[in-house]
């Protein structure tokens, strides 16, 4: 009896060791679903939006959808219901793959954070009116009833409008976006709604000075359940080694709230503005997302995107783009031909990780 003991006793510890040798240890874990904003390296081949989303649809469990309010087509009469079921049909592909679904809608100019967006300025109107507000407030309510997302952004980079724009558009966004979240909270009180902040600015590396946070933030927008994260840390470190640990979770410190990275990337190319010259490399861009798998895990981060899967084939741009997104055009990990960049493979091995949420 004793030896079927100590036999049975040795099988249980074989089989124990057997189980922990299977388990991947903590830091090989990510608590961080990952995925993309569907892109193309043209805006207007349909073909190529489909073959992106092939390509990133495996290698994904979220997904984004970022866009400014359509002020063009709903001000031409366009009714809101018809455009968000016309244009968002992307969604039942999410839906079948069991995508967390992130949805955020800008108020203001995602290109130009000085300034309305284009439209708005075409139309000689801006977010401080009242009756633009309202129809943001309407184009956000509908976003949320049609497509039913998981997470529900109202602004983005709001620490970057307050510090660049006129005082009237950052409290035009804040008006608007707090009127939002009233609406959505009404109606869903546990609605997941925030809005994003830009972690290069907060940190003083996009215009140079100290650490400066994102207190400001959480006081101005106090409906927020998480927050979300911009970081297109290039601009402000000449590599990825030299961004700080606390990066991410310095912004929260304090605070139990969950974050993710909304929006960012590291270049794969030397991109040159008006003032200087960021210089980059294809493996530069890889040792950033090893990075970033560590700045996550430092915040235990809820959603890592990368708004751009492929590069952007700025020789084929329409003529209403803004130059400046030329800044963003190789944050792809895979370029405009869907050639495989190494920052590619680096996504590939984090998103095996075992998701722990």
């Amino acid at each position: 009896m004793m030896k079927m003991l100590r036999g049975s006793r040795a099988l249980l510890m074989l089989f124990l060791i057997l189980i922990s040798c299977n388990e991947a240890p903590e830091g090989d874990k990510r608590t961080y679903r990952m995925g993309f904003q569907n892109s193309a390296p043209r805006f207007d081949d349909f073909d190529m939006f489909v073959q992106s989303l092939n390509m990133w649809g495996t290698r994904a469990d979220a997904a984004m959808i970022t866009t400014e309010v359509p002020w063009k087509e709903i001000f031409s009469g366009t009714d809101i219901v018809d455009y968000v079921v016309d244009n968002y049909g992307v969604v039942n592909y999410y839906r079948a793959k069991n995508f967390k679904l992130w949805v955020y809608i800008d108020p203001q100019n995602g290109l130009d954070r000085t300034a309305d967006a284009l439209a708005l300025v075409a139309e000689g109107k801006s977010i401080a009116d009242p009756d633009v507000q309202n129809v943001y407030r309407r184009f956000v309510f509908v976003m949320d009833s049609v497509l039913v997302p998981d997470h529900l952004g109202l602004a983005l980079e709001t620490n970057l409008i307050r510090s660049a724009a006129p005082a009237a558009i950052y409290n035009g966004v804040k008006q608007a976006a707090n009127l939002a979240a009233q609406d959505i909270l009404a109606v869903k009180p546990n609605a997941n709604v925030s809005v994003s902040v830009q972690a290069d600015h907060a940190w003083g590396r996009l215009a140079g000075g100290g650490y400066q946070g994102v207190a400001q933030d959480f006081a101005d927008f106090p409906f927020m359940k998480e927050l979300g994260i911009s970081s297109y840390p290039y601009f402000g470190f000449d590599t990825p080694e030299e961004i700080p640990s606390d990066y991410y979770s310095r912004l929260v410190d304090g605070k139990d709230i969950s974050v993710f990275i909304s929006e960012g990337g590291w270049t794969s190319a030397s991109v040159t503005t008006d003032t200087r010259t960021f210089t980059s490399s294809p493996e530069l861009q890889q040792r950033y997302i090893e990075r970033q798998a560590q700045l996550l895990s430092a915040v235990k981060a809820i959603g890592y995107f990368q708004l751009t899967f492929t590069d952007i084939d700025v020789d084929q741009l329409p003529d209403d783009v803004p130059a400046n997104i030329a800044y963003f055009a190789y944050l792809g990990l895979v370029d405009k031909l869907f050639q495989p960049k190494p920052a590619l493979d680096a996504w590939d091995k984090i998103f095996k990780r075992p998701l722990t949420e």
